[in-house]
């Protein structure tokens, strides 16, 4: 929607180190939000593949020039995952709302913090889940369940399967301190998902354990993790790793299985294993039919909503309660499978 009704934003973007940033940006700009300036702490390559989707981009030396411009009233940050809780509530403070790639903080002192900032100055900050936000399959199958169209959710098993693209990863990746470990930075995807797709408001992290099978030189590192959750009558089951193959023609065959009382859904998210051409494949079986989707033209209303929510203080895209709420048991869920691990 270019040109839309974000042309009031200002954005700021505090960090560069992941990809998600790219996103970010492009859905901001297509409402009509206009980026003023950049800050990174680090050049990578995920810093030179920004200039060169947005060529007209301003970069300050020093955070606290973004973060003071007065002009600047929504910071994007896409910063080490360690240094996010900060940046975001260095900015909050100073009067401005917050998008932050997932995670938006690795511990629970920066997560209380947040919520703190958060309840003192009345700011926004949310936390783009793209693998819900910015998927036509997953918005038009959480559009599905909110009609009705398979009953009441009974289970949601998501998997998160990623390429580990091992020698183009920094250091801090390694660290789970730094990075936030497998079950709170892919884990909070999953996460999401489970609250929206239940349409619960919270739940009970059950089991959670994580592994490393494949990497025996990054001691601390998980490629593997798993959780189970329980709100109510509905049930998860998350399973995340960093095995995704380079026969895979991208990053990882994300899935989503929906099971219902009148019927199920599966999305393959981002490729149709030796099947349909592209992304955003949906398969649903009811009372009435089997059926197939193509969903790649659906919209995806985030931003547009998001930016509604920036003006009208609203929650049409995200409420902040469910954004807490996804970092705490992804926090959680890392506490207990640490506990079982040690006592083992």
């Amino acid at each position: 929607m270019k040109g839309g009704n974000g042309g009031s934003i200002k954005i700021g973007v505090l960090g560069i180190d992941h990809r998600h940033i790219y996103g970010m940006v492009q859905g901001m700009l297509k409402t009509g939000a206009v980026l003023k300036s950049c800050w990174f702490d680090e050049r990578s390559k995920v810093t030179d593949g920004f200039e060169k989707r947005f060529p007209d981009a301003k970069f300050v030396e020093r955070s606290a020039e973004l973060i003071e411009d007065s002009e600047i009233n929504l910071v994007l940050i896409a910063a080490k995952p360690h240094l996010r809780a900060e940046l975001a509530v260095r900015s909050m403070n100073c009067g401005k709302d917050v998008l932050v790639d997932k995670p938006g903080c690795v511990n629970k002192l920066q997560l209380d913090t947040l919520a703190q900032t958060i309840n003192k100055t009345g700011r926004i900050w949310a936390i783009d889940f793209s693998e819900r936000f910015e998927v036509p399959a997953a918005v038009y199958a959480l559009d599905l369940v909110r009609k009705g169209a398979i009953g009441t959710v009974v289970q949601v098993l998501g998997l998160g399967p990623h390429r580990m693209n091992l020698k183009t990863r920094p250091d801090w990746f390694f660290n789970p301190d730094k990075s936030g470990s497998i079950l709170v930075d892919i884990g909070s995807h999953q996460i999401d998902q489970f609250l929206a797709y239940a349409g619960v408001v919270d739940a009970k992290v059950a089991y959670a354990s994580t592994g490393n099978y494949a990497n025996a030189t990054s001691q601390d590192l998980s490629d593997f993790g798993e959780m189970v959750l329980r709100s109510g009558k509905a049930h998860g089951y998350i399973r995340l790793d960093w095995y995704t193959p380079d026969g895979l023609p991208n990053w990882g065959d994300g899935r989503l299985f929906l099971l219902g009382t009148d019927g199920f859904i599966e999305l393959r998210k981002y490729v149709d294993l030796a099947g349909r051409a592209g992304t955003d494949h949906l398969f649903i079986s009811d009372k009435k039919e089997t059926r197939y989707v193509n969903c790649q033209s659906y919209p995806t209303p985030f931003f547009s909503d998001f930016v509604e929510d920036l003006l009208n203080r609203t929650e049409k895209a995200v409420s902040q309660s469910h954004t807490l709420t996804v970092m705490r048991i992804a926090l959680e869920a890392e506490k207990l499978a640490l506990e079982s691990s040690l006592s083992k």
